[in-house]
């Protein structure tokens, strides 16, 4: 299983281009689409299930609506609204959709993460999960397609590009652009030469980021980052952007001062 994802600065575009893999032959349970910003009017609008779906957490500030059938001008079939800290309210459609939307943020249920002798997973890997939030908190949507071969994985990337997406790399590679220079300017401070560790220092910085890690300690995620990272975890590089990414992922989970 292959993700490939888009990100989309007009909620209408992304709307669209999830109906148009619908229609060229991918199944509601491969395309799942991320909308932020979901109105009172849109949650009350989606009619309420009376079970979660198997295999759901529940969402800070609760799972508020799941069903099956259209609604709210989607095409994907089953929605779910949740409050993610740091975000916001979101809509999630697709059949898949219940299943990514969990405590403290966006899982993908048992398709996330997995055992620790796996470095890859099959659905939405564990190490673009922030950056899927990032876009959301900027008011972007985001779609996502599981595909099951090469061809499907080329197939939708087509059809994302096409439509104009940014590929979550490009989202990742712009977001750290945003945060280098103040991150060159920490290290240096610390006597180190940031170029010389950029690389090592950014790993640790976005290893922070990876759902399995989030509100732990290095020590406490040292034996998944062994397993990750087997020749840098341990390095003070490494540890020096792990810090920093723990102290700027609690800091983006802060929720926005109300305005008076």
């Amino acid at each position: 299983m292959q993700t490939v994802a888009g990100v989309f600065k007009s909620r209408q575009s992304a709307r669209e281009v999830a109906g148009e893999l619908l229609r060229t032959g991918f199944s509601g349970r491969q395309v799942m689409a991320l909308f932020p910003g979901a109105s009172e009017h849109e949650i009350h609008s989606l009619p309420t299930s009376t079970t979660e779906q198997p295999g759901m957490g529940s969402a800070i500030g609760g799972v508020l609506g799941a069903s099956l059938g259209a609604a709210a001008g989607f095409e994907l079939g089953v929605y779910a609204t949740a409050l993610i800290p740091g975000v916001g309210p979101v809509i999630a459609a697709g059949i898949a959709s219940a299943a990514i939307l969990g405590a403290g943020g966006l899982i993908a249920g048992a398709e996330l993460g997995g055992a620790e002798e796996k470095k890859t997973t099959e659905g939405i890997p564990a190490d673009e999960v922030f950056f899927y939030e990032d876009a959301l908190r900027q008011g972007r949507s985001v779609v996502i397609l599981l595909a099951s071969s090469d061809e499907e994985a080329d197939r939708a990337r087509d059809a994302l590009a096409h439509a104009e997406a940014e590929t979550i790399d490009a989202a990742r590679e712009a977001w750290w652009i945003g945060l280098r220079d103040a991150e060159a300017e920490h290290y240096h401070a610390l006597g180190r030469h940031f170029d010389q560790d950029h690389k090592v220092y950014r790993t640790g910085f976005e290893a922070a980021l990876r759902y399995e890690c989030r509100g732990r300690t290095l020590q406490e995620a040292a034996d998944c980052l062994k397993w990750w990272y087997p020749d840098l975890w341990d390095s003070e590089a490494f540890r020096q952007g792990f810090e920093r990414g723990r102290a700027y992922l609690e800091s983006r989970e802060q929720p926005s001062p109300v305005q008076v």
